[in-house]
């Protein structure tokens, strides 16, 4: 056997990263979203009159598949601020009905408002942990809590039941009664 040439003894060094490392959580962008009252304000301000949205004179049977779809998707972006406050409602409803899910919830929320009051870096080994940092880790470790209550079951039951309603909405409800190609863009201006 004929010996390797060369010295293979040696320091071995990692190679240099350049730049920001490869997996970083911007925790600064999560301050910008909207709170969920700017959001509830939102979708109030979008919100069709509920007597044209239940008119059950304006409900009929589409009479093509082009049409059915047509239909479809104009009601969807027409009502869509109906439609999320009907799954808002189903969500509201399914958590009066399972109180262990709404308390855990609370307690989340009653401990993500702690948090954010302190707004001090706790230090976990040699890691330190910002306020956001903390808000997270905390919602991550309610998380398990909240399924093993049942709140998996009551998510895909809302949003069956959302999904259910919304569809039978969208497919019968004729919005070439209120709503024509003229005066469309016109009514999603003024309305």
């Amino acid at each position: 056997m004929a010996q390797p040439g060369g010295n293979v003894s040696g320091n071995m060094q990692p190679p240099q990263q350049s730049g920001s490392p490869r997996f970083s959580l911007d925790m600064q962008g999560l301050s910008n979203l909207p709170s969920p009252m700017e959001v509830a304000q939102t979708v109030r301000n979008a919100l069709r009159p509920w007597t044209v949205f239940f008119n059950i004179n304006n409900f009929k049977t589409a009479v093509s598949m082009q049409r059915l779809n047509n239909r479809v998707t104009r009601n969807l972006n027409y009502f869509q601020a109906n439609y999320i406050f009907i799954f808002f409602v189903l969500m509201i409803y399914c958590l009066i009905t399972a109180p262990l899910i709404l308390l855990v919830m609370v307690a989340a929320a009653f401990g993500c408002h702690k948090l954010r009051v302190r707004n001090s870096n706790i230090v976990i080994g040699s890691y330190q942990l910002t306020p956001y940092q903390q808000i997270i880790a905390l919602n991550l470790a309610t998380a398990p809590i909240l399924f093993m209550v049942g709140a998996g079951a009551v998510l895909f039951w809302t949003l069956g039941a959302s999904c259910f309603v919304v569809a039978l909405h969208a497919i019968f409800y004729n919005i070439d009664s209120i709503v024509t190609e003229e005066n469309e863009g016109f009514l999603a201006e003024v309305v």
